[in-house]
């Protein structure tokens, strides 16, 4: 019993009844915030273990950012990471947070292809494929499915099969040996389909970008149609996100 209280004091009720409005943790590293505070800009780039770090001028790169938070660390006056989980977006340079810049992250409307909300704004089966993943991404899709996200309620489903299935979640830095599967779950999906990547590892490759043991050709032949950030991704930002693509719009 104590532990379940401990659950309740550190996390809060576990049932989310509204995604659009819950509240997750201070703990939670979200949106980065970058302060126009003057700073040695050549150690705080040497910090990042991805190169997500850019200066002159600062930003922080998402899709390469591991939310580790080291960088907060070591200037707290200069970065900040918020509690904002709605940082998915289907156009890659919103996820470049510049300095002095404390704006949300959301998607392009005018990159949203029309059959998109046409299609899939009542019902969405997608095809989730772990090409090379370590599991935290995969597990944290997995959650949100569960009685707390409850992605379901929103016609949203994962399906085993992608002849079942209206686009692909790609999670993992796609290895060489996930490839042709990856090719090959895609080309069974009908027309038309979607793409997502979900997590760091799927947007840039993480930590393991440049390595030979990869091959994201996949991705340079077709287009990406959200980016979900997150070292692994939150269920809330996976839901948002894919809400606000496939949304009715008039």
């Amino acid at each position: 019993m104590f532990n379940n209280l401990k659950i309740v004091l550190h996390q809060g009720k576990q049932y989310i009844p509204d995604i659009a409005t819950a509240q997750v943790p201070g703990i939670f590293r979200g949106r980065p915030v970058i302060s126009t505070l003057n700073v040695d800009e050549a150690e705080l780039v040497e910090i990042c273990p991805t190169n997500a770090i850019s200066g002159n001028p600062l930003s922080i790169d998402l899709g390469r950012c591991v939310f580790c938070g080291e960088c907060a660390l070591a200037y707290p006056d200069k970065i900040k990471f918020t509690t904002d989980y709605k940082i998915a977006t289907n156009d890659r340079q919103k996820l470049i947070i510049a300095e002095g810049k404390d704006e949300p992250v959301d998607l392009n409307p005018e990159l949203i292809r029309k059959e998109i909300s046409s299609y899939f704004s009542g019902s969405l089966k997608l095809r989730q494929v772990c090409a090379g993943g370590d599991g935290s991404c995969e597990m944290e899709l997995n959650a949100c499915s569960n009685v707390n996200f409850d992605m379901g309620r929103f016609g949203i489903e994962f399906v085993a099969s992608p002849r079942h299935a209206d686009g692909v979640v790609i999670t993992g830095p796609i290895t060489s040996n996930m490839a042709q599967p990856l090719q090959i779950c895609y080309d069974a999906i009908p027309e038309p389909k979607i793409i997502i990547l979900a997590g760091t590892d799927a947007i840039s490759g993480g930590i393991f970008e440049g390595s030979p043991a990869l091959d994201r050709d996949f991705l340079r032949k077709y287009k990406i149609d959200l980016y979900v950030p997150g070292n692994p991704i939150h269920p809330l930002t996976f839901i948002n996100g894919v809400l606000q693509l496939i949304r009715k719009r008039i």
